[in-house]
């Protein structure tokens, strides 16, 4: 018999648990992921029928040897040498998959910035404040959550700076 989390409950996953700890307003978008497809941010914009630039990857770098999370949107990339900055530090790197997936407690593709495993320094793009709500990921590839941008920040404690690239 498997063992639940305590911050599991059945359907739910940690970020999902979290936001509704939090009593934070949410919607929660499913659809069929496809492992085939190229991008996992993309394929959760097409899903949902949600612009781009309102749907945002959480990417996991290693910043001066400490991993931090980036929120930036799916129609950009991640500026490594901008989200050192925002962190006070001077060198940015993509983490290891393997160590993003064993801190966070997510796989790639599904990772949150919402329910960590261990709660890594966060920066959010500071694009998110041009949106009433954006969609993160729920947790889990094929799920997500849309919820306002100013909730996120404040429940992973996330710096706003602009760290994404068009």
């Amino acid at each position: 018999m498997a063992k639940k989390s305590k911050k599991q409950q059945p359907g739910g996953t940690p970020a999902t648990v979290a936001l509704t700890a939090a009593g934070v307003a949410y919607t929660v978008h499913a659809y069929e992921h496809d492992p085939a497809h190229p991008s996992y941010g993309e394929e959760a914009a097409e899903a949902m029928g949600v612009s781009p630039d309102r749907v945002f990857k959480t990417l996991v770098a290693d910043v001066d040897g400490s991993l931090v999370v980036a929120v930036v949107p799916v129609a950009g990339s991640l500026d490594l040498k901008a989200l050192a900055t925002a962190v006070g530090g001077k060198r940015a790197a993509m983490a290891d998959p393997a160590a993003a997936e064993r801190t966070t407690g997510y796989v790639r593709g599904g990772i949150s910035p919402l329910g960590q495993r261990k709660k890594l320094r966060t920066v959010l793009d500071a694009s998110a404040d041009h949106h009433t709500t954006i969609c993160v990921s729920a947790g889990r590839r094929g799920l997500e959550v849309e919820l306002a941008p100013d909730d996120l920040a404040k429940l992973t404690e996330a710096v706003a700076a602009p760290v994404a690239r068009a």
